[in-house]
């Protein structure tokens, strides 16, 4: 059974990349996100593609919310939200990805455009207010609550 969500909760799938171990920053950012109202399913660190795919499909989240501190969630980043956008399951659902995505310090946003380019809705850079976050999860639609989802239906 869901938690109840607030009139302006999303459930929310919030994960790393696979190459990245840190958790701090998922424990923070989920705290957050439920302070704010949203459902959280936290996948924890170094979660494989297949895997975020794989619960996408079942949990059906209304936003997917990517966090790296280890400097390579541009590199691994590109390649998770292709596969997502190639999935017709979980291809539509809106994405975004934070936090220290290059080694090259917060002024490098190079990458940015890369990654929205192959398909993420949002890019936040390190140092982003996290209003930001708040302010882009705010402008998708309300779920549909648990009891209304039909297998097989969008």
């Amino acid at each position: 059974m869901r938690a109840q969500l607030s009139p302006t909760g999303r459930r929310i799938l919030l994960s790393t990349v696979s190459s990245d171990s840190h958790t701090w920053n998922l424990v923070f950012l989920q705290l957050l996100l439920e302070e704010l109202g949203h459902e959280v399913v936290n996948l924890g660190p170094c979660v494989p593609d297949e895997l975020l795919i794989e619960t996408a499909a079942a949990e059906r989240p209304d936003a997917i919310v990517i966090s790296s501190v280890n400097g390579h969630g541009h590199l691994d980043g590109v390649r998770l939200i292709r596969a997502v956008r190639a999935d017709p399951r979980i291809g539509g659902i809106p994405a975004m990805i934070g936090g220290k995505l290059g080694v090259q310090g917060s002024e490098d946003t190079s990458y940015v455009r890369e990654l929205t380019e192959a398909g993420f809705d949002a890019v936040f850079v390190e140092g982003a207010p996290e209003a930001a976050l708040h302010a882009f999860l705010g402008v998708l639609p309300a779920s549909t609550p648990a009891r209304d989802l039909a297998v097989g239906t969008s």
